[in-house]
């Protein structure tokens, strides 16, 4: 299946979650969860949030900035991945000068949960 986020919406979400400032997401939807390009723009966050129902795997493409799961600060560089499993809870801070692009990855996993 090939998907082409060229011909996907890129939608603006300001305060996600009860973050600051704004983001855009172009969104994949399907029944085994959601893909996600996403670009947090600078001084924005997605806001403190639980993965009630996914994991949530973030993958930096470019940009600086900080996760926070379940207390546990980690920073984000290109190359790293931040996975939030559920039953967990996490924000995403854009620390840089410029947008923090990620591909977010939102995988339903019923009633199992993925241990790193």
């Amino acid at each position: 299946m090939l998907i082409d986020f060229n011909k996907i919406d890129e939608i603006k979400m300001p305060g996600m979650n009860g973050g600051t400032g704004e983001m855009s997401a172009r969104m994949f939807f399907c029944d085994k969860g959601k893909i996600i390009p996403t670009r947090i723009h600078p001084g924005g966050s997605i806001g403190l949030h639980k993965q009630a129902t996914s994991d949530d795997i973030n993958y930096v493409l470019s940009g600086r900035g900080k996760a926070i799961c379940d207390g546990k600060e980690e920073m984000l560089f290109p190359g790293c991945c931040h996975i939030c499993p559920k039953g967990s809870e996490h924000s995403i801070i854009n620390t840089g000068s410029e947008d923090l692009v990620l591909l977010t990855l939102v995988v339903k996993i019923g009633n199992t949960k993925i241990n790193f």
